[in-house]
């Protein structure tokens, strides 16, 4: 599928554009040549197991089917309690009760869970007595955003130990000081060419291709120099006298050519759009094959009377104000859903307020333009950092002598703080929700999951205090669990592995007691008119995983035709609020 691969293989790019997939394949394919492989995931919602139909999780797992490839999904929570623990256990018959209860609260937040995670990820690239045993690693990353995050995380932590930081994260930092010279050793694995390849994932469009470009750019910038471009889910050339299927080609031919010119001169590899899911290891074996020619049969699609995203929209405009938050995994177009719902909300008379928590994400782009009645956001973490780092200084530094000042600033440069500062920005949002409609497009399901789980810590800190007044505050979480004050929508595609996914996000929610209000299944063949033999068998394979939805998943739900043009603009996001 590659060739003349490196020890260490990163498949990354935009949600939902096939990195999973090519990662297994590629893994398959290597091993077939006779090379002893790991498969990693660093994706908190990683679906490998559902790939390769085996139970994995945070351990090294031999993949039974391919005799040679073993596979590891870092589970950030397991990566968590196991680095609490080492940090805890050596100490923990010496400490009395209230320095205990201490230490395990400052191991208790996101930022921890994110320093755990990245642990285990430089042990993969740094130590020996566990990479010998392999020809190749091959990472299958988080979306582009949390991994760009991830792969400066050395940089970052090893700067901050570089100057002695250490308030405002003590129980991370007993850790990570003893991992300087590894986290070293992984900023040079990293940045050397004989040893790492990025491959850059993309799908044939512009959004994507862009987003590829960006990525390209900042991991450049970091001294990730070896890397290639791999387009996934190119249709084949041969449209048939099918309007959708000429409109996709044109389409993705000219985002193609329109590409970066940075991004146009890497190596590049092509793959074609499959007529099956890419699940098991028969599917994956087939994946660099050429597509065989499949006919068409009459009454395809099998399916009628589906729910559209406007009668969606009905429900959710009665209560005149609120908080719509699309949530899924990477990919599935949360976006450009958020997009659609919140033109529509506007076109209908009422005040709404866009914005996006995902750090990939770019509505603007989405929009292509001003529309009336809507107010576009970001939360910027960079941006929110800044501004969270100005705030304290102006207040708790203020008072502070030039010695205490500095070592305030030195522990605001902690990249702990981040967390904090993004909550923040997104509790101020969640308090617009109050006065009009907010329509929130999330970051993909594993950073978002991070962020509710910060969202819950500091409403159980709030009640665990609760005096006669705050006890009627009413807190982020409170909100989110309301459904008269919060709709959440879950995204999905109409695929096994994205509804998978999809349903463990609702799980989750649930244990948070947040009931997600309907389901969203976007970009289906199956809510079109095409004739084209490989577009009807992938409308096919859709039937199954929409009547799932329909019938144990939700109570509401909508299906979003697959668009013949990108869904750029208020007048082709409207054309997303209809089905056939």
């Amino acid at each position: 599928m590659f060739e003349n691969l490196p020890k260490f293989v990163f498949f990354t790019g935009k949600g939902g554009v096939g990195k999973t997939s090519l990662a297994c394949a590629t893994a398959v394919d290597l091993v077939d040549a006779g090379c002893r492989v790991l498969l990693v995931s660093t994706d908190p919602a990683s679906n490998v197991g559902q790939v390769f139909d085996t139970d994995i999780g945070n351990h090294i797992t031999p993949i039974v089917k391919v005799p040679g490839l073993e596979a590891l999904e870092i589970d950030p929570e397991a990566a968590a309690e196991d680095y609490r623990e080492r940090i805890i256990g050596p100490i923990r018959a010496n400490l009395l009760g209230n320095a205990l209860n201490s230490i395990k609260e400052q191991l208790s937040g996101a930022c921890t869970t994110e320093i755990a995670a990245f642990d285990e990820f430089t042990a993969l690239l740094t130590e020996q007595a566990l990479t010998a045993r392999y020809d190749h690693i091959v990472f299958d990353t988080a979306p582009t955003g949390h991994t760009i995050r991830l792969l400066k995380l050395p940089g970052a932590w090893s700067g901050f130990l570089e100057t002695g930081g250490d308030a405002s994260c003590l129980g991370p930092l007993a850790g990570l000081e003893k991992q300087r010279e590894r986290y070293a050793a992984a900023v040079n694995s990293l940045s050397n060419s004989d040893l790492t390849r990025m491959i850059l994932v993309a799908r044939p469009r512009t959004s994507s291709l862009s987003e590829a470009a960006r990525t390209y750019k900042e991991l450049a910038a970091i001294g990730v120099g070896n890397q290639q471009l791999a387009i996934n889910g190119l249709m084949p050339d041969d449209a048939l006298d099918d309007a959708l299927a000429l409109s996709m080609i044109n389409r993705e031919r000219s985002a193609i050519a329109a590409m970066d010119a940075d991004l146009a001169s890497l190596v590049q590899s092509h793959f074609y759009l499959r007529p099956e899911n890419l699940v098991g290891v028969d599917a994956l074996r087939r994946m660099n094959q050429p597509v065989n020619k499949i006919q068409a049969e009459p009454n395809h699609h099998g399916m009628t009377d589906l729910p559209s995203l406007s009668q969606l929209i009905n429900g959710i405009e009665d209560a005149g104000k609120g908080l719509i938050m699309t949530m899924g995994k990477g990919g599935v177009g949360k976006t450009t859903i958020a997009a659609a719902v919140a033109v529509e909300l506007a076109a209908r008379g009422h005040e709404v307020l866009l914005t996006t928590t995902d750090p990939a994400a770019h509505l603007h782009e989405t929009l292509a333009g001003d529309v009336s009645r809507l107010t576009v956001s970001r939360i910027d973490p960079e941006v929110e950092t800044q501004r969270y780092r100005d705030h304290i200084m102006q207040t708790r530094g203020a008072s502070l002598d030039a010695q205490g000042r500095a070592m305030l600033e030195e522990d605001l440069r902690s990249p702990c703080t981040e967390e904090i500062a993004v909550f923040q920005a997104f509790s101020r949002v969640i308090r617009e929700a109050s006065r009009k409609f907010v329509v929130m497009d999330t970051a993909p399901t594993g950073h978002t999951l991070l962020l509710l789980d910060a969202t819950g810590s500091y409403h159980r800190d709030i009640m665990r205090h609760a005096s006669d007044t705050t006890a009627r505050m009413i807190t982020p979480m409170m909100r989110l669990q309301d459904p008269k004050q919060t709709k959440i929508l879950i995204v999905t595609l109409p695929e096994t592995t994205p509804v998978l996914e999809a349903a463990r996000l609702q799980e989750d929610l649930l244990r948070a007691e947040i009931a997600p209000y309907a389901w969203v299944v976007n970009a289906s063949l199956a809510a079109t008119d095409s004739a084209h033999p490989l577009l009807v068998a992938r409308a096919k394979t859709e039937i199954a995983e929409i009547e799932r939805v329909q019938k144990s998943l939700s109570l509401r739900y909508a299906v979003v035709p697959m668009q013949a043009d990108d869904p750029v603009g208020a007048g082709r996001l409207h054309c997303l609020l209809k089905v056939r």
